[in-house]
């Protein structure tokens, strides 16, 4: 029995996490379905530092992964150098696309908040020594 509920207690905290959205395209029509802002993050996600503390301490919290889930559509515009760690390229292609729109000085971590309808309407990158809850507080500062 003690088994089945916690089956069911981490089945249910999963399901608040944040799904990045695998293409830009469907994190297009799920931000205008569901009328919520797109965070879109430029990353490399095997060689930036910054980006990849940016992941860990921020978009892997419990406290971001449960509010974004609610409130914004994620994707990650990744550019990964090693082998291993090679997207398709489809993807890839998405992604230099996306870059080459939003993010034409190759800046990384660049963390690029935009209505549904692809406005831009705020960048921010990687702080040091900040919280969740402060960078949630940020990326909200650029929807009013």
């Amino acid at each position: 029995m003690k088994k089945i509920v916690y089956i069911l207690i981490f089945s249910c905290a999963g399901m608040l996490h944040a799904q990045w959205q695998e293409n830009f395209d469907e994190a297009l029509t799920k931000a205008s379905t569901e009328d919520k802002p797109i965070v879109l993050v430029f990353s490399g996600s095997d060689w930036c530092a910054p980006c990849i503390r940016l992941k860990r301490h921020i978009f892997d919290s419990d406290e971001f992964q449960a509010y974004a889930s609610e409130h914004y559509v994620m994707y990650d515009a990744d550019f990964p150098r090693k082998k291993q760690n090679k997207l398709p390229e489809e993807k890839m292609n998405q992604n230099k696309s996306l870059a080459e729109k939003y993010n034409p000085k190759g800046y990384f971590p660049l963390v690029v908040v935009m209505d549904k309808d692809q406005n831009v309407l705020g960048t921010t990158g990687f702080v040091a020594r900040t919280s969740p809850e402060k960078y949630i507080k940020t990326l909200n500062k650029f929807l009013k």
